[in-house]
C-alpha cells in the first residue's frame, strides 16, 4: 500500500513503513535510539520490531507500565529522568512503540524533551492504527481527566503494520473498531455500510480497512490541524465517551473501560441526541444502537453515575465560553460540529442507552 501523506510527515505501512524507518534512522545524522514500550508491547511486539529493525544505531529500551491509569505526567517525569541518565541528546531519535497511551505519552515526550527531539509512532493496537497516531496531538491525562495536558506535535513518520495486532486481545481489538464506526458514520456513510457485518472479513481486508480510516481521519486533519473548525467532526462519541471513561477511570468499584468502549457507548448516546434535533431518523439511530451493542456490552449507569458524568463535561477540551460543545450526526455519513444540547437532552440519551 501507498504511504499516506500527513501534515510534514507521511504514514507508511507493513514492510515499506520498515524500510523507510530504516532511511530516516540511516540518513538523518541521529546519535542514539530510544524505544519506549509499555510491559505488554515489550512481550508482545518488541521481538517482531527488533527483528525488522535495520540500524547501526545503538539503542535503548524504556519501558512503563501498560494502562491509561499510567498516561500521566508523573511518567512523563520518569522517562524524561531516563533520558537525562542515558545523556540523551537533542539528536536523540524517539520512537513509541506501542497503544494510544504510548503513541501519546511518547510523542508528548519526545516534543518536550529539550524542547523537542525527533520521534516516530509505531502504533502497535488497532486503536492507536486508525486513531491515536495520526494527526499530530500528544498528551497526557490529568487527575483522570483525559488529555488535559499536551501539544500538538508532528513525528517524522508513523509505521503501521497490521502483524502486530495478531497478538491483540479481542477487547482491543473492539476498542479500535470504534473509531472506525466512527469514521464512517461522520465522513463515509458506504464505509459504515461496509462495517456493519464484519464476519467474512479476512486479514487483508482488515489491512484496506485500516488503511481507509487512516485517509478519512487524515483528510480532516489536513484541513484542519489545530482543531478550530472542521478536525472537530472526529470528537463525535467523545464528549459523553470521554466522561464516562474518565469517570470509571477514577472510581475504583467500576471496571475500567477502554478508549474505544466508552467512545461506542458515547456515539450511541450523542446519536441519540442527534435524533432528538431532528438530525437523523429513529430508523437510521436503531441501526446504529443495535450495531454498537452487538459489539459492545453494555454497561449499567445509575443515577448517581449519570450525574457525576454530567459533572466531568465541564472539564472537556471542545468547551468554548462555559459551553459543553457536541459533535452531532447527519442521515448521510455528515458531522455538524459545536452543537449545543440540554441537560434533559443528556438524560434522556442515557434513558434510553439503559433501557
Amino acid at each position: 500500500m501507498n504511504e499516506i501523506q500527513a501534515e510534514n510527515y507521511s504514514v507508511f505501512f507493513a514492510e515499506h513503513g520498515f524500510q523507510n524507518l530504516s532511511q530516516i534512522l540511516a540518513n538523518g545524522g541521529y546519535s542514539k535510539i530510544f524505544i519506549l514500550t509499555d510491559s505488554n508491547t515489550t512481550e508482545y511486539c518488541l521481538p517482531y520490531f527488533l527483528q525488522r529493525l535495520e540500524t547501526t544505531l545503538a539503542f535503548e529500551i524504556i519501558e512503563i507500565e501498560d494502562g491509561e491509569v499510567n498516561k500521566t505526567i508523573e511518567t512523563c517525569f520518569e522517562v524524561w529522568s531516563v533520558l537525562s541518565e542515558y545523556e540523551a541528546d537533542r539528536k536523540a531519535m524517539f520512537i513509541s512503540l506501542g497503544g494510544g497511551v504510548v503513541t501519546d505519552l511518547g510523542g508528548f515526550v519526545a516534543a518536550t524533551y529539550k524542547r523537542g527531539i525527533d520521534f516516530i509512532s509505531v502504533p502497535t493496537t488497532l486503536l492507536a492504527m486508525v486513531d491515536a497516531s495520526v494527526g499530530g496531538k500528544t498528551g497526557v491525562d490529568l487527575s483522570g481527566l483525559k488529555n488535559q495536558v499536551g501539544l500538538f506535535a508532528n513525528p517524522q513518520m508513523v509505521l503501521v503494520d497490521a502483524n502486530f495486532l495478531e497478538t491483540l486481545p479481542g477487547n482491543e481489538m473492539r476498542s479500535g473498531l470504534a473509531e472506525m464506526y466512527k469514521h464512517g458514520l461522520i465522513a463515509d456513510i458506504s464505509y459504515w455500510n461496509q462495517l456493519k457485518d464484519l464476519s467474512n472479513f479476512t486479514t487483508n481486508d482488515l489491512e484496506l480497512l485500516i488503511y481507509h480510516s487512516v485517509q478519512l481521519k487524515n483528510e480532516i486533519v489536513l484541513q484542519d490541524p489545530k482543531e478550530k473548525n472542521i478536525r472537530k467532526k472526529l470528537n463525535f462519541g467523545h464528549t459523553l465517551g470521554h466522561a464516562i471513561e474518565s469517570y470509571h477511570l477514577n472510581n475504583d468499584e467500576l471496571p475500567t473501560l477502554l478508549h474505544g468502549e466508552a467512545v461506542a457507548i458515547g456515539m450511541i448516546l450523542e446519536s441519540n441526541l442527534s435524533l432528538q434535533k431532528g438530525y437523523i431518523s429513529e430508523l437510521f439511530y436503531n441501526e446504529i444502537k443495535t450495531v454498537l451493542n452487538a459489539v459492545f456490552p453494555q454497561i449499567l449507569l445509575s443515577e448517581k453515575d449519570i450525574e457525576a458524568c454530567l459533572q466531568l463535561l465541564v472539564h472537556d477540551k471542545k468547551n468554548e465560553l462555559g459551553c459543553v460543545n457536541f459533535t452531532l450526526i447527519k442521515e448521510n455519513g455528515v458531522a455538524v460540529i459545536n452543537e449545543e444540547v440540554t441537560t434533559e437532552m443528556i438524560i434522556n440519551a442515557f434513558t434510553d442507552y439503559l433501557r
